[in-house]
């Protein structure tokens, strides 16, 4: 394993053990809202100082990118660690068990490693470029579905931006459920990207997104053989927030099917 994906696994660990303790004590939390429909509670915080401490302390010249506390560190440096200490906020203090530790690297502007962990079931999702990707130090690999209608489709509702989004997505929505197998919302995309890499989910697309969401997922699912973009099919889905992802086939077949409502989407952001 490569050195600085060994210290995402320990710093990703460091934090899910930080969520784990704290689960039994939801009650007690200190919860402030961000924003619409976002939160951040006592919990997400100490989570993602759990990351940066166990990263600084190998790597004190890196950059980091983190949800809660933003961009700090070497604002030069090339290595820039991205950080969702606990994706799934809405999930987790409702209880509700789909939530994840989210850290990638990017270096030189490119994703280089990924690490998702999902404490509760204690699966850990790496991955690192050009060395494939693993799921509990095992190779997975993106399903080998090619029809449309027997996919099993990922996705998360508009919630930064509801009210301009929701009526293009729900068009979009429709034509996924009446042309699939059906349709997922878990309410975590790190775990969502990597349940498509893993072959447990076909294709995935959300809008509103932020780079912490997607950046180690997206390397995973690529590492696994599948197709990441944004939903226009360009590769600025960390600057849009929109995302698209599937196997090749249903990749293609799920953009073509719904390249309207896409547009429409798209004219609304």
């Amino acid at each position: 394993m490569h050195a600085l994906l060994n210290v995402a696994v320990m710093a990703a660990r460091r934090a899910g053990g930080t969520l784990i303790r704290n689960l039994v004590k939801l009650e007690k939390l200190k919860v402030e809202q961000k924003g619409h429909n976002e939160y951040v509670s006592e919990a997400d915080r100490a989570a993602e100082r759990a990351v940066i401490d166990v990263i600084l302390k190998h790597y004190p010249d890196h950059a980091i990118l983190a949800e809660e506390s933003g961009a700090q560190g070497n604002e030069d440096a090339d290595t820039v660690w991205i950080i969702d200490p606990l994706d799934g906020t809405t999930n987790y203090l409702h209880g509700f068990p789909v939530f994840a530790v989210s850290i990638g690297v990017q270096i030189s502007g490119r994703m280089e490693h990924a690490v998702v962990y999902d404490p509760l079931r204690q699966e850990l999702f790496t991955a690192s470029r050009g060395n494939g990707a693993q799921l509990d130090e095992h190779k997975i690999r993106v399903s080998g579905q090619k029809e449309l209608v027997r996919a099993l489709v990922g996705t998360g509702f508009p919630y930064r931006q509801a009210d301009s989004e929701l009526d293009p997505y729900l068009g979009m929505l429709g034509k996924v459920v009446r042309n699939t197998s059906g349709v997922r919302r878990p309410g975590a995309a790190a775990l969502d990207l990597c349940y498509v890499a893993a072959g447990r989910l076909d294709a995935f697309w959300e809008t509103g997104l932020a780079p912490w969401d997607m950046a180690a997922g997206s390397l995973i699912i690529r590492e696994a053989g599948g197709i990441v973009s944004a939903l226009d099919g360009g590769e600025n889905y960390l600057d849009t927030g929109h995302i698209l992802c599937g196997t090749p086939k249903i990749y293609r077949d799920l953009a073509k099917l719904c390249a309207g409502d896409i547009k429409a989407i798209l004219q609304q952001t």
